[in-house]
C-alpha cells in the first residue's frame, strides 16, 4: 500500500487520502491553483514527498496537511487519517455562514425583483443593475 519510491503524485495522493472525493476533482484543483507542496503551485503529476507540506483550497475552506506517509492506492478512513497531521484552522461556525434565503413552499418561481434580491443577498448580483 505505500509507495515503493520516495515519491507519489499530488493528485494521486490527495485523493487516496480522502481530502478530495475523486481523483479528478484533485487534478481539477490542482489545474486551477488551488493545491500548494510547501508553498509552491502545483500541478497534478507534482510529486509529493514524505515531510511535504500541502495545502489545498476545496469545499469553501483551506486544509493545511504534513505528509506522514505515502500511498498510491485509495484507502480506508482509519489509515487515510495515519497518513498525514492535520494543521488545518477549525472551520468557522454555523452562526458566522451567510444566511441562506429560504422561500415558503408553493410560492412558486420567484419574481425578477425577489430573483436579484436573493442575487444580491448571495453577493452575485451586479452593483450597477437598480
Amino acid at each position: 500500500m505505500t509507495a515503493a519510491e520516495g515519491s507519489v503524485r499530488i493528485d494521486s495522493w490527495i485523493w487516496s487520502v480522502r481530502l478530495t472525493k475523486t481523483r479528478s476533482a484533485a487534478a481539477a484543483a490542482c489545474r486551477a491553483g488551488h493545491v500548494r507542496i510547501n508553498g509552491e503551485r502545483a500541478k497534478p503529476a507534482a510529486p509529493v514527498r514524505s515531510g511535504d507540506e500541502v495545502r489545498l483550497r476545496h469545499s469553501g475552506r483551506e486544509r493545511i496537511v504534513v505528509v506522514k506517509r505515502l500511498v498510491r492506492k485509495r484507502v480506508g478512513a482509519p489509515v487515510a487519517a495515519e497518513c498525514f497531521v492535520d494543521n488545518s484552522p477549525p472551520p468557522p461556525p454555523p452562526e458566522y455562514a451567510a444566511p441562506a434565503a429560504r422561500r415558503e413552499r408553493g410560492a412558486g418561481r420567484p419574481t425578477k425583483r425577489e430573483r436579484r434580491d436573493l442575487e444580491r443577498l448571495r453577493g452575485r448580483g451586479t452593483a450597477d443593475r437598480d
